[in-house]
């Protein structure tokens, strides 16, 4: 039996780990069909399953239990629409927050909080698996603005930034500091007190 994957927690990247690790390439991205899909050749290896970070992947043991996965993923109440939101860390889904390098002086003067995370595409998470935007702007007062910075295809060499993403963060286009590194939606809390840290008063 072939694995099975929940589309309503995956985030169908190109990039998926999954496809990456299956030894037979059963499991692929289908470009004509713009999605991943798996083969009736696929041997139930699990490399796939151990290597998804948010469970989307599942590998049946036998029929009883291919089953209830198929009845598991039609009851998941979770949708499309509540995974496809920008997140911290994760490929942009929009044009909204993306900003390129001839943008970046100027947002940064913006009034208020503006944060920049500087993000190379190539490593990004998944959704589900990360933090959106929304939850990070929500908890802070006053006005905020938020870009995100694809540094994949070219250079970007200020304040320091060493690891991917990196949150830079300006008040009224003061640079006050920098959150490096990746936190996973299971970290928020640590990310959000670290950004409190750096914004308080």
């Amino acid at each position: 039996m072939k694995a099975l994957i929940n589309f309503k927690i995956c985030d169908n990247a190109k990039e998926c780990g999954g496809v990456a690790i299956c030894p037979i390439h059963a499991m692929h991205f289908d470009e004509e069909k713009n999605t991943i899909v798996v083969e009736d050749t696929c041997i139930s290896c699990g490399l796939c399953e151990a290597e998804c970070p948010v469970g989307a992947i599942m590998v049946a043991k036998d029929e009883g239990q291919y089953n209830k996965y198929l009845t598991d993923i039609k009851n998941d109440p979770r949708t499309i629409k509540d995974l496809f939101v920008d997140r911290y860390g994760a490929a942009s889904l929009s044009d909204f927050f993306v900003i390129n390098g001839n943008e970046f002086q100027d947002k940064i003067k913006l009034k208020g909080i503006t944060l920049i995370e500087i993000f190379n595409n190539d490593v990004a998470e998944c959704l589900l698996k990360s933090i959106p935007i929304k939850e990070i702007t929500d908890n802070i007062n006053g006005e905020v603005n938020y870009y995100k910075l694809d540094i994949s295809s070219n250079e970007f060499n200020l304040y320091d930034v060493n690891d991917y993403p990196t949150l830079l963060v300006f008040r009224n286009g003061e640079y006050l500091n920098k959150i490096e590194g990746y936190y996973s939606i299971n970290e928020k809390e640590k990310f959000e007190s670290k950004l409190k840290d750096i914004i308080k008063d």
